[in-house]
C-alpha cells in the first residue's frame, strides 16, 4: 500500500454499507481505498461442516459455553447462537465497552465482510410507513428521503445480490426485483392458513432473502476489485477521521496496524464511514478538533443521540403435527451453510382482534417452521422472533468513555438505550401474540420471552430441573436489548442541520466531503431489518458522490 497515495476516496468498513460503497465508487470511476479493522478471510473459514445425525431440540448450553471461555462472552449471549458463525464474532476481552443503565447486547464481527457472514440474508425494503411515520413523536422527525427516493437504489442492489421473494402489494411492505420466488414448507403452509384465517388482518409471506455467496468475500467488494480501483487494507483500526481545517475538509484518516500497533495515515479526497452504527459514531467522536471540538460534524451536538435498536421477543416451541423437517430454498446450495428461508409477518400495528395487535408502535415476526433438522419423530422446530419499532429518544446515546481505551488506543463506547413503558407495553404485546398464535396453530411452547423477561417459569418441559434453571436465569441476558441486532441512530440524517448530524445524501452537513452511510444515519426504526436500507442509501450517497456533491457544502 502506498501510504504517500491520494486517493478518490476511503470507506472505513467492509459490511453491508462498505462492500456496497466500493463498488458503487469504483464502477464510476474512482480509485478508493477500503479500511477493514479485521482479518482478510481464509479458505479455512469455510471448511463444509461434518454432517451429523437430526438431533432433538434442546437448550445446548454447551456451544454458549465453549465459546465463553474462547472469550466470547457477550457474543455467546446471542438468541439465534450458532457454533457455525462464532468464528466471524469479536473476542470479548478484545473488544470492551460499557453500559449505562440497561443491559445492551452488542453482537460485531470484525473480518472482512462484518456481519455479511453472520446475518440471515434477509433483505427487506422500508416504506413511508418507516420514512415518514415518526415526525408527529416526541423527538422524532421524518426521514428528509421518501420511499421514492430510495426506490431505484433498492432496484439496484436487489439485481446485484441476487434476492428472491414474491410480490405481495403490501403497503407497509414494498415490493422488490426478484430473481425467483422464495417458498414456504408444507407446515409454514399450515402456518399462513392457520393465521390469516383466525386474524384476518395479518399477512404471512415468505422470507425475501439474497442467495447465497460462494465467492465469501462480499460481492461488492468482488466487483470492485474487477475494476482495478480498489486498493484493500484489512487489520485496519481507523482511530480518526483527519481535517484540513483551513479548508474546513477532511482529508484522510488515521488507523492502526491491528498486529503491529504501528500508526498509519491515509490521505483522501472524500472519507465514507461504514463501519457499523456505534462503531462509526465512536470514530466520529474521538475525531474532535479546534474546528469540531465536540467530534467531527458535531454542531448540532446530536451526534451520538438517539441511538435505537428494535424491542426483541422470541419463542421456540415444536409442531407435532408436521414431525421431521423439510428444505423449501430455491436459490443454489451452499456448501458451508444450510438452505434457509421461512415465514414473515410485516407489521402488526392496529389490529384489535388479537392478542398483539394493541402494540404502540408495530411489530412483525421472522421465523422458521419445519425447517430445523431433527429426527422424524420428533416435532417440527417452530421458531418465531418479533421486532418491535422503538422510538428516538435524546437521552438514548453512545459517548466515549473517559479514560478506557481499547488495545489499538481508540476510547471504547459508552452505550444508553433505556426503555420506557412504551417499548414495556410493546414487548408484552409481541410476546402475547406470539403465544396467541403459536397456540392456535396448535404448537407446543417451549418458551416464550422479551427483554423483559419469560412470560412464564414452565419451560422446557423436557430438559433437565439444572438446565431449565440455567436458561431461566440467563433469558433476560440474552434477549436483551440489542439482541435484535438492528442497531441505529446516533449520526441521523436530516433537513435542519440543527437537528441532524447528516443531509439527505447522508453527507455531513459541517464536512462536505464526511459521509456516514450505515445504520448510524437512520432517524427512526421500524419493523423491517435495515440492512437492504442501509445499502440502498450507500448507493445513493456513492452516486452523489461521483456526481461531484461533495465538492459543494453539506447544506
Amino acid at each position: 500500500m502506498n501510504y504517500e497515495k491520494r486517493y478518490d476516496a476511503i470507506v472505513v468498513g467492509s459490511g453491508a454499507a462498505g462492500s456496497i460503497a466500493v463498488k458503487e465508487l469504483t464502477e464510476r470511476g474512482l480509485d478508493v481505498l477500503l479500511l477493514e479493522a479485521g482479518r482478510d478471510l481464509q479458505e479455512a473459514d469455510f471448511v463444509p461442516p461434518t454432517p451429523a445425525a437430526p438431533t432433538a431440540m434442546s437448550i445446548n448450553l454447551g456451544g454458549r459455553l465453549r465459546a465463553s471461555l474462547r472469550g466470547q462472552y457477550v457474543q455467546a449471549r446471542r438468541a439465534m447462537f450458532k457454533d457455525q458463525t462464532s468464528p466471524f464474532l469479536v473476542n470479548d476481552w478484545e473488544h470492551p465497552y460499557v453500559v449505562d443503565g440497561n443491559d445492551f447486547l452488542w453482537i460485531r464481527g470484525r473480518q472482512l465482510g462484518g456481519r455479511l457472514h453472520s446475518y440471515g440474508r434477509v433483505l427487506l425494503r422500508a416504506s413511508d410507513i418507516d420514512f415518514k411515520g415518526a415526525g408527529h413523536e416526541p423527538g422524532g422527525v421524518d426521514w428528509p428521503i421518501s420511499y421514492a427516493d430510495l426506490a431505484p437504489y433498492y432496484d439496484r442492489v436487489e439485481r446485484f445480490l441476487g434476492v428472491y421473494g414474491t410480490e405481495e402489494q403490501l403497503p407497509n411492505l414494498p415490493d422488490g426485483v426478484y430473481r425467483g420466488p422464495s417458498l414456504l414448507t408444507e407446515a409454514e403452509k399450515a402456518f399462513k392458513s392457520g393465521i390469516e384465517a383466525r386474524w384476518p388482518s395479518r399477512r404471512v409471506i415468505p422470507w425475501r432473502y439474497a442467495a447465497p455467496n460462494l465467492e465469501r468475500v462480499p460481492l461488492g467488494i468482488v466487483a470492485a476489485r474487477r475494476t482495478g480501483r480498489l486498493t484493500l487494507r484489512t487489520d485496519a483500526v481507523v482511530r480518526r477521521v483527519t481535517m484540513n481545517e483551513q479548508v474546513g475538509r477532511a482529508d484522510g484518516v488515521v488507523f492502526v496496524d491491528r498486529l503491529s500497533r504501528r500508526e498509519h495515515r491515509a490521505f483522501g479526497g472524500v472519507v465514507m464511514l461504514c463501519a457499523s452504527t456505534i462503531e462509526s459514531v465512536r470514530v466520529l467522536l474521538n475525531s474532535k478538533c479546534s474546528g469540531h471540538p465536540n467530534g467531527l460534524a458535531n454542531g448540532s451536538g446530536l451526534l451520538g443521540r438517539y441511538f435505537m435498536d428494535q424491542t426483541p421477543s422470541l419463542l421456540f416451541g415444536e409442531d407435532p403435527a408436521h414431525p421431521g423437517f423439510e428444505s423449501a430454498d430455491p436459490a443454489p446450495p451452499d456448501p458451508y451453510y444450510a438452505p434457509i428461508g421461512g415465514v414473515y409477518l410485516p407489521q402488526v400495528q392496529g389490529d384489535q382482534r388479537g392478542p398483539g395487535g394493541d402494540a404502540p408502535h408495530g411489530w412483525a415476526v421472522q421465523g422458521t417452521i419445519g425447517r430445523l433438522p431433527v429426527p422424524s419423530s420428533h416435532g417440527g422446530i417452530v421458531g418465531l422472533m418479533g421486532f418491535g419499532a422503538m422510538r428516538p429518544y435524546f437521552d438514548n446515546r453512545i459517548t466515549l468513555h473517559a479514560s478506557r481505551r481499547d488495545r489499538w488506543g481508540v476510547p471504547i463506547p459508552r452505550v444508553r438505550l433505556a426503555i420506557t413503558d412504551e417499548e414495556r407495553s410493546q414487548m408484552h404485546a409481541q410476546v402475547a401474540g406470539l403465544r396467541a398464535m403459536s397456540e392456535a396453530c396448535g404448537y407446543r411452547v417451549n418458551f416464550v420471552g422479551s427483554a423483559l423477561g419469560l412470560d412464564s417459569k414452565d419451560v422446557w418441559p423436557d430438559a433437565d430441573p439444572l438446565s431449565r434453571i440455567v436458561f431461566r436465569l440467563a433469558f433476560r441476558k440474552s434477549l436483551a436489548m440489542g439482541a435484535a441486532i438492528h442497531e441505529c441512530g446516533g449520526a441521523r440524517m436530516g433537513s435542519d442541520p440543527m437537528k441532524s448530524v447528516l443531509n439527505a445524501w447522508n453527507q455531513a452537513w459541517e464536512v462536505p466531503n464526511l459521509y456516514v452511510t450505515d445504520a448510524s444515519s437512520f432517524v427512526s426504526t421500524g419493523a423491517v431489518g435495515p440492512t437492504l436500507t442501509i445499502m440502498a442509501l450507500t448507493a445513493r450517497a456513492c452516486e452523489h458522490v461521483a456526481g461531484g456533491g461533495h465538492r459543494t457544502s453539506g447544506s
